[in-house]
This record gives C-alpha cells, sequence and structure tokens, in this order.
C-alpha cells in the first residue's frame, strides 16, 4: 500500500464522503475519480453450499473455525448447519455470539477470527468483509 500526503482540507472532505466506515477513503477517491470499485475480499467462493454461514455479505463455509481471546481465555466457534456455534448454541450473527462472552456490547467483526477449511492461518474476519458498494 502507497501513502500520499493531503492537507487537513482535503482529508476532511474525504471523511465527508465516507457514508460508514466500511467506505475506505481509497473508495471515496474511486468515486471521485470515476474509476470502477475493486471487489472487496471474500471468505469463499460464491456459490454457497448447504450448511455455509452467509452473514453481511461474507461466506463462510461449513466447517469454518472461529477463535476469539478474551481476559486470558480461548474461545472457539464453528460455522455448521448455517450458523456460527458457541458452546453449542446458534448465532446469526459474529456480535450476538461475541456478546455472550462478553456480557457487554462489543464488534463481532473485530473480535473474531477466523480459519477457513484448509486453510493453515486465521485471519481478522474484519478483513474479509466485502466493502460497500
Amino acid at each position: 500500500m502507497r501513502t500520499i500526503e493531503v492537507d487537513f482540507d482535503v482529508y476532511k472532505a474525504l471523511m465527508v464522503r465516507r457514508p460508514s466506515e466500511d467506505v475506505t477513503e481509497n473508495d471515496v477517491l474511486r468515486d471521485l475519480l470515476q474509476l470502477p470499485r475493486k471487489k472487496g475480499p471474500s471468505a469463499a467462493p460464491a456459490t454457497p453450499a448447504p450448511g455455509d454461514w452467509i452473514t453481511k455479505g461474507v461466506r463462510f463455509p461449513v466447517g469454518t473455525e472461529f477463535r476469539a481471546h478474551y481476559k486470558g481465555q480461548t474461545h472457539l466457534a464453528r460455522v455448521d448447519a448455517g450458523a456460527l456455534v458457541l458452546n453449542g448454541k446458534r448465532y446469526d450473527s459474529p456480535s450476538s455470539a461475541a456478546v455472550s462472552i462478553t456480557g457487554s456490547a462489543v464488534n463481532g467483526w473485530r473480535f473474531w477470527e477466523a480459519r477457513l477449511p484448509g486453510e493453515a492461518s486465521w485471519k481478522m474476519i474484519e478483513s474479509l468483509r466485502r466493502r460497500s458498494g
């Protein structure tokens, strides 16, 4: 990734054009320059299989493992039958599963990391989320 310097007024103008945190400064510049939007990364190929979990435009295949570290403990969950399963309970969103651990409001997209079937590395699920567009 390259860095460019902008003055404060330009930075403010960019921030005003971001409708949400999901839209990056790069997205705003691409729109202003009338360049095509780049496709954001997705967790898996577009065709869902039975039992995959799709949330906020990201598909997590059956068997995807989720992991979070909270207060010195590691919490594990798994995608099964179209939901995130944590301690035997099904959740429809990463945030609701995270709240069940923390007991308070938390952004699940920043709380969890995932390891997709067949992959060795863990990724923050926030990095898998598609950009608005």
